[in-house]
């Protein structure tokens, strides 16, 4: 499976962006997604994850009420719809694919997008 990841950009505090990740190959729809951001310096944190029918999501609390994941099997997409951005959602983003578990270990997924840079502005 190889991982697009796009959409990201510069945005003022408070603005929004919707980032997509579109995956190849015939088997999307039975792998888990997940987002993970990396802002500079830190670590890799986990944003969000969604299970493979897309019946279940699971958030960060840093995200919760903001942030909102879907995905499309048809279009073998996922989609990060971010409102109210703040500063500190300043991160490359990535997306994931993985097995339908503990979606905010990034050691449960197997494949990753190349990440796309979410710059907020204050």
């Amino acid at each position: 499976v190889q991982l697009q990841a796009s959409g990201g950009g510069l945005v003022q505090a408070g603005g929004s962006l919707r980032l997509s990740c579109t995956a190849s190959g015939r088997t999307f729809s039975s792998y888990g997604m997940g987002w993970f951001r990396q802002a500079p310096g830190k670590g890799r944190e986990f944003v969000v994850g969604i299970s493979p029918g897309g019946g279940s999501t699971y958030y960060a609390d840093s995200v919760k009420g903001r942030f909102t994941i879907s995905r499309d099997n048809t279009k073998n997409t996922v989609y990060l719809q971010m409102n109210s951005l703040k500063p500190e959602d300043t991160a490359v983003y990535y997306c994931a694919a993985s097995g339908d578990s503990d979606y905010d270990d990034p050691y449960e997924y197997t494949y990753w997008g190349q990440g796309t840079l979410v710059t907020v502005s204050s």
